[in-house]
This record gives C-alpha cells, sequence and structure tokens, in this order.
C-alpha cells in the first residue's frame, strides 16, 4: 500500500511589512522551502509595504516531509537580498486542519541556530558492567547539512553529550556530507542512567575565528536504549529550540492557504469496481443518478475544482473524456430554463469543462497568446480608457511640450489597445489547425446540445473558450505560465482592458453600451467588427469529423509534442577546464515524453538527444559545485550499465524547480531510477558534496524523482486519482444516505461501519456504489473496521 502526500499552498499577499528601503518602502518577495530545500520563489512587488501576489503551488511528496517555511525578503539591487521575517509550519500543524490552513499568520525573526536541516546516521549501544556502563556512540556520517561557510560548504564535527561527559569526533572540512565512520565511548556512572536522561548528539561547523556555528541536535532518552540496548538509523537534526516570537507583529504578517492531503494508494484492482462505475456512468447514461450526480451532491464550491480535475485525467486516461463532458453538459443543458445563465455557475460541468481546456489546451494557448503577450511585457506602454484614472504626469513626453492631455493620453491608449486587441483576435481565428482535435469535438458536442434546446448557437463554445480560457491567461499570464512574473501595475492595467474586451467579444458583442463602463466605448467597432470572423471561427472549429463512440487517444500529448522549451546553460565536460563556472555554454531545450534534447539555437538543423527511457535521476547540484546557482543534473544509464551526467543550469529558482518537476515527470515510469546522488560534481579526484575519491561510490543523498509540482501536465495515475474520487464520496456518505432516504422512503438498512448506516437501495446503482465504498474502506483498515467513530474523520479522510 503506497502512501501519496500533495501539499497545495498560496500566498495571497503581505501587510505592514517593514520598510527595508531608505525611501521608506521595500521590494518584497517569498522564498519556500519544503525542509529547507526551495521549492518556489514568488515574483517581487515593487516599492509596497502591502504586497498582493496571488500565488498557488501544487508539490507531489511522496517521501512525506516535516515542515514548510516561507521566508520574506526585500530584493536589493546591489548586495545581498535583506531577511524581512519568515513563518515555518510543521506538518503536523498544517495536518491538524481539516480543511486547510487559511488565515493571517504574523512573520517572524530568522534565528541562525534555528536555520538547521539534514540526517545524521547513527549508532548507539550500552555495554554494562558492575558498576558503570560504556556508552558507545558510532557516528557514521551526516547528509545535506546546513551550509554556514561562504564556500557553500561547513567544516562539522559531531559531539556526544550526557550529563558533563562528552566526546567530539574529527572535523571534516569543506562539505556537507561528512564520512566520519567513528566510534565515541563515554564511561557513565549506573545513577546517570534514568529513564528521564537524555543522549544528546550535537552537530557543529568549526570557525577558525569566532564561535562555532550550530547545525543541528538529535536527542535520544535513555529509556529507548534500555528498550533496544542496539539502536541505529538516520535521525532528523533538530534546531536548539523552537524560540520564535513574532514580536507582536512588528515584522508584518502574511496571507496563507495551505492544505495537506495524505492518501493511501491500494493497488489498481481494488480501484476497479469503482472506475466501472464511473465508465459505465459515460457510456450507458441512465435516467437515475449516477457516481457524477451524486459527487456533486456531496462537492463543495471550493473542492468542486479539484474533483473535476481529477475526474478530467480519470477520463483522459480512460479515452473517455468526451462522453464524460457530454454527459455532464448535457444535464447541465436540460436543467437550465435561460440560455443566458448557461454555464454561468460553479457547477461540476463548468469546472470540468475549464479543467479540460487546461490539461489538453495549454500547449495550444501558449502557441496563440505568448508572442503578444510578451510584446505587451516588452512595450511598458502606459494605457488607461477610464478618466477617473488617467494620470496625464505618467504619460509626460520627453519633448518642449511638457505634460499631455487627458484627451492625448486616452487617444494614444486607444489606438495600443486596438493594435493588441487586433493582434489577439488574429491569431485566435486563424488558430483552427492548431487547436488540439479532442478539444474541437468536446466544443462540437457541446453546440450539439445547446442547440437541441435552446435557439442559440455560439454563446456556450465562445463563453468557454474566451470568457474561461483566454481572457483569464491575458489577465494572468503568470498563473498560465506564460510569463515568468507578475506583470507590474503599468501593464497590469494593459492587461486589465485586452481581457474586458475579449470577454466582450465572447460575449459577441451583445452587452455592449448596457454597462457601467461606457469608458470602453471606443473598442467597442473593433469588438462589433470582429463578431463575424469569430462566428466564422466558431463554425470552423466545430467542422470536425469524429466518430464521438471511438473516443481520443488514452495519452494526453502525442509524443512529438514538445513539453517544454527554452534556453539553458549545458555544462561542457570536455576537454581542458580553466574555470568551472565557464564550462557552461548556453543552448536551446526541448523536452517531449520520449526524449531530452538541445541544440546552439532553436532553428539549429543539428540536435543532440537523451532517450527519456535512460534518465534514472533527476537532482540539484550544490552552489559549492561549481560555483554556480540554479544547477541540476540529469543522470543517464546506458546500455552497458554506464552512469553518465549531464549538468544543467537554469535562469532562476523556479525555472530550475519547473524543469526538474518536467523531466521527473516525463520519466516517472522509468524502471532503473537511482535510490540516491550525488549532490556534488567529481573533480580533482573526489566528490565536492562527501569527498569520496570513487567516481563510482554510492550516492550520498537520497534522490526525489517522485517529487514533482503539481499542474496541467501532471502524468496520469488511475489510482491516485480513483482514490480522491472514492476519499469524496466516503466524506459524504452522511449526505448521500440522507439524500436517498428522504427520496425513496424507508428502506433497509445494514451496519457497515459504526456510527453510519449504508442505505440497501432497490437502485442497483447505488447499491454498487456502496458496497464498493465499504469494500475500500475494508481493504485501507482490515476487516471489520470501526475507525469512524462519533464523525470522527478516518485518516483517508
Amino acid at each position: 500500500m503506497a502512501k501519496n502526500t500533495s501539499l497545495y499552498f498560496r500566498i495571497v499577499e503581505g501587510r505592514s511589512l517593514p520598510a527595508k528601503d531608505v525611501s521608506g518602502t521595500s521590494d518584497p518577495y517569498c522564498i519556500v522551502k519544503v525542509d529547507n530545500e526551495v521549492v518556489a520563489r514568488t515574483a517581487t512587488i515593487w516599492k509596497n509595504l502591502n504586497p498582493f501576489w496571488g500565488e498557488e503551488y501544487t508539490l507531489h511528496l511522496p517521501m512525506g516531509f516535516h515542515s514548510l517555511s516561507f521566508y520574506v525578503m526585500d530584493e536589493d539591487t546591489i548586495g545581498h537580498d535583506d531577511v524581512i521575517g519568515k513563518i515555518s509550519l510543521s506538518k503536523e500543524a498544517i495536518g491538524s486542519q481539516a480543511k486547510g490552513l487559511d488565515s493571517w499568520v504574523n512573520l517572524t525573526r530568522v534565528n541562525p541556530d534555528e536555520e538547521v536541516q539534514g540526517e545524521i546516521h547513527l549508532g548507539l549501544e550500552l555495554h554494562r558492567e558492575t558498576e558503570k556502563v560504556c556508552l558507545r556512540c558510532h557516528v557514521i556520517e551526516a547528509r545535506d547539512l546546513a551550509p554556514r561557510d561562504i564556500s557553500g560548504t561547513s567544516d562539522p564535527f559531531a559531539r556526544v553529550i550526557v550529563n558533563h561527559h562528552s566526546a567530539d569526533t574529527s572535523i571534516i572540512k569543506k562539505t556537507r556530507f561528512p564520512h566520519w565512520g567513528e566510534n565515541l565511548e563515554l564511561d557513565l556512572e549506573l545513577e546517570e542512567l534514568s529513564d528521564e536522561a537524555m543522549v544528546t548528539l550535537e552537530v557543529w561547523d568549526w570557525d577558525m575565528v569566532g564561535k562555532n556555528d550550530f547545525l543541528g541536535k538529535v536527542e535520544i532518552p535513555f529509556a529507548c536504549l534500555h528498550k533496544t540496548p542496539l539502536l541505529q538509523g538516520w535521525f532528523r537534526l533538530l534546531p536548539l529550540g523552537n524560540n520564535e516570537d513574532d514580536v507582536g507583529g512588528k515584522l508584518g504578517a502574511l496571507r496563507l492557504k495551505v492544505r495537506l492531503v495524505e492518501d493511501r494508494i491500494l493497488p489498481s484492482m481494488y480501484y476497479q469496481p469503482l472506475m466501472d462505475l464511473l465508465v459505465e456512468s459515460v457510456i450507458s447514461p441512465t435516467e437515475e443518478s449516477s457516481p457524477l450526480t451524486m459527487l456533486e451532491e456531496v462537492t463543495t464550491v471550493e473542492s468542486r475544482q479539484d474533483i473535476a480535475m481529477t475526474l478530467v485525467k480519470i477520463y483522459l486516461g480512460q479515452g473517455l473524456v468526451v462522453p464524460f463532458l457530454d454527459y455532464l453538459n448535457t444535464r447541465e443543458v436540460y436543467h437550465t430554463s435561460d440560455p443566458n445563465t448557461l454555464f454561468r455557475s460553479n457547477s461540476l460541468a463548468s469546472k470540468a469543462m475549464e479543467q479540460f481546456m487546461k490539461a489538453v489546451g495549454m500547449l495550444y494557448l501558449h502557441e496563440v497568446l505568448k508572442p503578444i503577450i510578451n510584446r505587451v511585457f516588452d512595450d511598458k506602454k502606459y494605457v488607461e480608457l477610464d478618466p477617473c484614472k488617467i494620470e496625464q504626469n505618467r504619460s509626460r513626453r520627453i519633448s518642449f511640450k511638457g505634460a499631455v492631455s487627458e484627451a492625448e493620453v486616452r487617444d494614444s491608449s486607444v489606438e495600443m489597445l486596438q493594435g493588441y486587441l487586433t493582434s489577439i483576435l488574429q491569431s485566435i481565428v486563424a488558430s483552427v489547425d492548431q487547436c488540439p482535435p479532442v478539444m474541437r469535438v468536446v466544443f462540437k458536442q457541446l453546440h450539439k446540445r445547446v442547440e437541441e434546446q435552446f435557439d442559440v448557437k455560439y454563446l456556450a463554445i465562445s463563453g468557454f473558450f474566451f470568457l474561461r480560457f483566454f481572457a483569464p491567461a491575458i489577465l494572468t499570464p503568470k498563473l498560465f505560465h506564460l510569463r515568468d512574473q507578475h506583470a507590474d501595475t503599468r501593464t497590469s492595467r494593459t492587461l486589465l482592458l485586452l481581457a474586458k474586451a475579449l470577454q466582450s467579444v465572447g460575449n459577441l458583442g451583445l452587452q455592449l453600451g448596457h454597462g457601467k463602463e461606457q469608458w470602453m466605448a471606443p473598442l467597442h467597432p473593433i469588438i462589433l467588427c470582429s463578431v463575424a470572423s469569430v462566428k466564422d471561427f466558431l463554425d470552423k472549429l466545430i467542422d470536425i469529423d469524429h466518430d464521438v463512440s471511438e473516443g481520443p487517444l488514452r495519452a494526453r500529448f502525442l509524443p512529438s509534442v514538445t513539453v517544454k522549451e527554452g534556453y539553458l546553460h549545458k555544462h561542457k565536460a570536455e576537454g581542458p577546464q580553466l574555470l568551472s563556472r565557464f564550462a557552461f555554454k548556453k543552448r536551446y531545450f526541448w523536452l517531449t515524453s520520449e526524449t531530452l534534447a538541445y541544440a546552439k539555437t532553436p532553428d539549429w538543423q543539428v540536435r543532440s538527444s537523451i532517450p527519456i527511457q535512460r534518465v534514472c535521476a533527476v537532482e540539484r547540484v550544490d552552489e559549492n559545485a561549481f560555483q554556480q546557482q540554479h544547477v541540476m543534473q540529469v543522470i543517464t544509464q546506458d546500455n552497458d550499465a554506464q552512469l553518465h551526467t549531464m549538468y544543467i543550469q537554469c535562469k532562476n529558482v523556479n525555472d530550475l524547480n519547473q524543469w526538474l518537476s518536467a523531466i521527473r515527470k516525463a520519466s516517472i515510469y522509468n524502471e532503473r531510477m537511482l535510490p540516491s546522488f550525488h549532490p556534488g560534481a567529481h573533480r580533482s579526484g573526489k566528490w565536492s558534496c562527501c569527498l569520496q575519491a570513487e567516481r563510482g561510490a554510492l550516492g550520498c543523498s537520497r534522490s526525489h524523482s517522485a517529487v514533482t509540482l503539481g499542474d496541467w501536465s501532471d502524468p496520469l495515475d488511475p489510482d491516485v486519482e480513483t482514490q480522491t474520487i472514492y476519499k469524496q464520496l466516503h466524506q459524504g456518505r452522511d449526505k448521500l444516505g440522507s439524500c436517498c432516504m428522504s427520496i425513496l422512503g424507508p428502506v433497509n438498512h445494514i451496519n457497515a461501519l459504526e456510527g453510519f448506516q449504508v442505505v440497501s437501495m432497490s437502485s442497483p446503482l447505488r447499491r454498487s456504489l456502496w458496497v464498493i465504498l465499504r469494500f475500500l474502506q475494508e481493504k485501507v483498515f482490515g476487516p471489520g473496521s470501526r475507525r469512524y467513530r462519533g464523525g470522527e474523520e478516518s485518516p483517508l479522510c
């Protein structure tokens, strides 16, 4: 039984941050760490003490984690960035919130003695004599220690302490992965061996000048040694003590949303009955309720988006996404009386369509919008149409005329917006052949269902296509991976006006002149002129021959589709090297599900490539290995079982994490993945990380091949996705039972779980669903499970 951990966090905004610059403001950004490893960096919000980020991330951590930390930094152009404060949340604190954390949290000061990380490998043994006891501590090795020196390493030594007795290991210079292999012995009196007494193992960074730096500690009660005379294993290093103080909120606060989801994943055969029911619901739809309609009954608005994405992935994997969406859309259409309100709510149908477009159409979206979005960001023009917001001094031109008039600002803005909007519309209406066929088939079915019920032809398709796909991407391009940074205030306003105009296009100009924003009128002519071409585009979009019964391909992307691409710096390993930092050469990389390829430029005809099936690890590289930041390594294995390593430098930490995640997702099902790796480089006859001499020495750090960022390119995993559906139905079983009883009246009951009675109903589908829920519950907790008592949530939930 596998365990799957997903961590969702959203950095919403900050407030009352202290000023760090002479101007009386700060330039804040956030760094997010999981167990002291940087997993995300937000954009910098310039000159703002109350910044808004709105950035969210999903991190899949199959191995679990201990803590999640948010560091608020002040970016400085010259010198090191200043630390404003931090928030640290333990896994237990996050997991204790059933619905997740959603609140303001005060920042605390950063104490170097609390910034510890890593693990130490120990063996403890008690040798008893008549009056004395010898404690033997075998200090084997440590890994992933915190860097305390300017070189990015430390000079660690370990010290074992019991009362006033202590002994030290030797000092290992310049490493975060020391190998000691030393035995430290302490002679103790019998009275010193009470159960309350502690064996403390501290790790320190030795400094020639000044005091040593603390790297972490392990405390083991003698009670454990009394039970197990020989205790050996890896122990996590802990800080000196939790002395964090929010100093009364003087450092400001962050508004965070954090949610932890831990699931136990059963073998595939246990989920097959539930999968069969889900498949049957769309292949042979009936008048009665299905698991899909039951899901809508028990989901909240907040959880419906996650459930919709999960269902989309399940049916994509089954090759049934077209009939699935057709089933939901048909129900939505037939239960709506006014076509003007069609798909305007946050129903399961509308959320599923949104998630479907992201899952299969993100690359298409990038191809259509990215050049124009980049142009808007590069131009940085001041654009404004609202008379109440026009600031003439912001449009000052370098001329003898001084400030321009309000009319000139407005005319210039109209001209710029018309140019951008024209480019966007031309790109969209010319993209019929670029649109994924499965999207076109879904829109064709949607058009058919709406036309059967209402006398409207385009509104439903244009509503999804423009209002829920293209317009949100223009409004917030970073959230759709169109840009690495948020737009500044000026560019953000331009994007907002363009998104408003595109929404009007999506409404086919029917609501023009009826809203409050009459200052958008200068764009109305171009919107009205585009309606005919948009309708023609929609007609062509749904003009596709496809036998819906066959369904689309099981795979979401063809092997030839590029999942990620861009410029990176590749380490040139061959030939003499003067300085390692000059050995990185700029190359353009492409990643597909089959290969990782690179060339000098995007147009270069000759490409080198690595088969994805040969990848056995994708990991970060320590900064001290090349004196460079944001370096990763791709380790491959050839037919002769020889390992080869390619080092690649990314432009920033987010780019690094995205490439790590993308390559790991592509290779996640490879069979020969390495359990450990070297985070350093082999230079001058030794590894820079652990100082071992042999190039083929066993890796000194655990690999992280299954740790990925969650996004639209996640691979299909039917077991995990079906477990999510099971858990949602399991959580809502009380509500479903009450609903069924109110509809069907008194029926027979069978006691499935203590405190909960499952309804044995006349409907075969409902009866089958309840049997499956009970069956899966017993497989997780064992036969006759009584893990549900008085409303207490089981670990599954």
